[in-house]
């Protein structure tokens, strides 16, 4: 297990830690390139849509194969998309290499697949917690890369520290080989399963439960990323300093190791709809409170602070709940379509963020957005069932033969 558990979550700290400094490169690529931002932001729009609905794919193949494969492909994409986006000559380019490509490399790198290999490879009674560490890394990952990445701009400029990074993630690949699952063989994947793919989504989607899971994802992606890319530019444009943008992403990743991990270890103890709906209406809380307050470093330290911990603290909580509901055998599959809901989210939350600032000159529409978006999150969790399904026994071979 802490083979499985450390790996994971190496991948997940390159992975998500990479991908939580993009917003650092919306001034320099714009002005240097002399795009608007509505066209850096529709690229990274176009990559969470792409990561949302491949992952549901790389999770089909995942619970199919197991997690080796699908890993190494989303490394090696991940670097040709960091290279790609820094040499990009015009938006469309680019949101084929910053849209698609990373949307596609972080599909196979990020939570579906490693929550996926943890469902399989952890106790039911340990999961939750376990998925929390993997979050926490992911956080951690935040912590660690941002400040990096906004030093690699500094002193390399912004072209030269992305092609930095395209070689750094090449690292998933041998973490990878640390997550091969032995139950995965040619012998094993030809096993007939209790469920198919269509019957798995069927019973999912006809549950009202993981509708209402997927509705709050939703909620968590337009959030997230829009604070996660817009803030830099947000705080430049009140007249703050960038090192001030960078040291309040990085403080979000750091408080958000603490929070995921509370979230999962709390997710054993307690109801997970209960944790859910709280970091909901905490988030729309500390949205309100923030607008409210004059801007200041500190106050964009203190809401940095606040929101870490409650930034992806759900995402242990959510996956355990499907586990728990519907069992392993499809984790990483329906993970991928409760994530994909996320990433509709995190798509309109990026893109509105750019649209309307150029339509308005202000980000303050989408702030308001967010606020009445977190209160409807936090009363949607609160009715989620979270005890296993009941299913119909299938019939046995020897019952089946007995009729004959």
């Amino acid at each position: 297990m802490a083979q499985v558990l450390a790996c994971g979550a190496a991948v997940v700290t390159l992975s998500m830690g990479i991908r939580h400094g993009f917003g650092l490169w919306l001034l320099p690529i714009t002005q240097e390139m002399g795009w608007n931002r509505q066209s850096f932001a529709l690229a990274i729009a176009v990559q969470n849509l792409s990561w949302g609905l491949i992952g549901i794919f790389a999770g089909m193949v995942a619970d199919r194969f197991g997690a080796f494969r699908v890993l190494m492909g989303g490394a090696v994409l991940y670097g040709l998309g960091l290279a790609g986006m820094a040499l990009s000559p015009t938006p469309l380019v680019f949101t084929l290499t910053a849209g698609v490509l990373i949307g596609a490399a972080q599909a196979g790198t990020t939570y579906a697949v490693i929550y996926g290999v943890l469902g399989r490879q952890i106790a039911p009674e340990r999961r939750s917690w376990a998925m929390g560490v993997a979050a926490a890394a992911g956080s951690f990952g935040q912590f660690l890369m941002v400040p990096v990445e906004g030093w690699l701009i500094a002193g390399l400029g912004w072209q030269q520290a992305l092609l930095a990074l395209s070689l750094l993630v090449l690292l998933i690949v041998p973490l990878a080989f640390g997550l091969r699952e032995p139950g995965f063989t040619a012998a094993a994947a030809s096993v007939r399963r209790e469920q198919t793919v269509l019957q798995a989504l069927s019973e999912a989607f006809r549950y009202p439960s993981f509708n209402l899971l997927m509705a709050g994802y939703f909620v968590c992606g337009f959030q997230v990323v829009f604070i996660g890319v817009h803030m830099p530019s947000y705080l430049k444009d009140h007249g703050l300093s960038p090192q001030v943008a960078s040291y309040a992403l990085a403080l979000i990743g750091l408080f958000n190791v603490l929070g995921t991990y509370v979230a999962g270890t709390l997710g054993q103890r307690m109801p997970k709809r209960h944790i859910l709906a709280f970091i909901y209406f905490a988030r729309a809380v500390a949205i309100s409170v923030f607008l409210l307050v004059p801007l200041s470093p500190v106050s964009v330290y203190v809401f940095s602070a606040v929101m870490g911990s409650l930034w992806l603290s759900t995402v242990p909580p959510t996956n355990a709940t499907i586990a728990q509901i519907f069992g392993v055998q499809h984790l990483s599959m329906l993970g991928g379509f409760v994530f994909f809901s996320h990433q509709i989210g995190s798509f309109l939350g990026v893109w509105l963020g750019g649209y309307l600032y150029d339509a308005t000159g202000s980000y303050d529409i989408v702030w308001y957005i967010a606020i009445g978006l977190g209160i409807f999150a936090g009363l949607v969790n609160l009715p989620v069932k979270e005890s296993p399904i009941r299913r119909a026994p299938a019939p046995s071979a020897t019952s089946a033969t007995s009729a004959a």
